[in-house]
């Protein structure tokens, strides 16, 4: 049977590089870093002191001020990502009412939820006792509320759930939310992840880890996938969201028609909890998945945006398991978009499949940064700069810990 055409008519997005999505590529191509030093809080105590922080982030008109005062900021996040999203998927107010809202779904994972909230009810149970922790305590904390909250605010009845896996889940969740559309049970999701971790408690928990670049006297160039001088990945936060829906119904209803998606693949390490296979056989597998949901043979692939997070075991034990797949290397551009805004853990993938679908919009490639040195044996074409060049497939990478891998097919529509 065929399966359904799905297409992204709408993005949108919060990174350290710009909360509007044109800016944000337009940043990402003119090679800007968003890492700076942490002064949210005092890192003085901790290994590394930097992050992609989004400061002084603003709700704007997107949630109400006595709202946003009180939720984590990862629902922040996602309310504005999703809400600019619907925005540009050419959808006012009086648009929405004229959905069948029991067909439109939203399925935002986030890898760690509400850790500000957590680690503040945590504090206060200490310091003041049990009955002064926030009935909104249990709510704020839970992955699956901003979805939640981002259907009530619209009366959204479709699909609706959290995905977490860790640095895999926006990718996980837009591989559900297609699957969702191509099952029948919707015509229409909002999709994609977000993450809000650069607190004191989860930089601490990444520092213990020995995760972490230390490279704290040159913030902007400690994120330098597949650079010999890598010394592991930089903190960064965010939210990436895009709207799938139906060719049929985005066609009825004139939405701007950005890209397709194509398919979707997934696969498990089964190797260690935060290490990747060294032979690549899981990446290899959940790309070669994605490659046949999509039914695009690896020809046929312009454009990789790679998982690429800057650890000295990950970036090429992904690449060698793309050597299994393609073999026309030096044709496929090949980028890291975490070289500039560092890894955004359960929104990485949201927010690089934003990249990922400008990239085949605007016919240009954002440029890895911090590339000084490269590793031998990349073969890859990787652009140093930005570069204009037309992608008809491509393809974007998320792995996370617990060994799982999941990876997106796009393509010009």
């Amino acid at each position: 049977m065929q399966k359904k055409r799905i297409v992204i008519t709408g993005m949108g997005v919060v990174s350290s590089l710009g909360c509007e999505v044109d800016a944000f590529y337009h940043n990402l191509l003119e090679g800007k870093s968003g890492i700076s030093t942490i002064t949210e809080f005092p890192v003085d105590d901790y290994s590394t002191k930097f992050a992609g922080v989004i400061h002084d982030f603003d709700v704007g008109e997107y949630l109400d001020k006595k709202q946003a005062r009180r939720v984590d900021k990862f629902i922040s996040y996602t309310m504005v990502a999703g809400k600019k999203a619907l925005a540009s998927a050419g959808l006012s107010s009086d648009k929405i009412e004229g959905l069948n809202k029991e067909r439109c779904g939203v399925l935002i994972g986030s890898g760690m939820g509400g850790m500000t909230v957590y680690a503040d009810g945590v504090q206060t149970l200490l310091e003041k006792g049990a009955r002064r922790v926030t009935p909104f305590f249990v709510p704020f904390i839970l992955t699956n509320m901003a979805g939640g909250l981002l259907a009530m605010d619209f009366g959204f009845m479709g699909p609706n759930y959290s995905i977490s896996t860790a640095c895999a889940t926006s990718n996980n969740a837009i591989i559900a939310a297609a699957s969702h559309i191509r099952n029948g049970d919707a015509d229409f999701m909002v999709c994609g992840g977000v993450e809000a971790p650069i607190l004191p408690i989860g930089l601490a928990g990444f520092c213990a880890c020995k995760a972490l670049s230390q490279r704290n006297d040159a913030p902007q160039k400690a994120s330098r996938p597949w650079d010999r001088d890598r010394d592991g990945f930089v903190m960064g936060e965010g939210a990436g969201i895009i709207i799938l829906e139906t060719l049929e119904h985005a066609t009825k209803r004139g939405a701007p028609i950005l890209a397709e998606y194509l398919g979707g693949g997934i696969s498990c390490d089964a190797y260690h909890m935060t290490e990747p296979r060294p032979d690549g056989a899981g990446v290899a597998l959940c790309v070669r998945n994605a490659l046949k949901d999509a039914g695009i043979s690896p020809e046929s692939v312009d454009y990789i945006n790679a998982h690429a997070t800057s650890t000295p075991a990950g970036d090429m034990a992904e690449v060698g398991a793309l050597k299994t797949i393609f073999s026309n290397r030096n044709r496929i551009a090949l980028n890291a978009t975490k070289s500039m805004i560092g890894h955004a853990l359960g929104a990485a993938g949201g927010i690089e499949a934003v990249a990922t679908i400008k990239a085949i919009t605007d016919r240009k490639i954002h440029p890895t940064i911090n590339l000084d040195n490269p590793e031998p044996g990349l073969d890859f074409h990787v652009p140093t700069h930005a570069e204009e060049r037309e992608t008809k497939v491509a393809i974007s990478n998320s792995f996370g810990f617990g060994g799982h891998n999941a990876t997106i097919v796009l393509g010009k529509f």
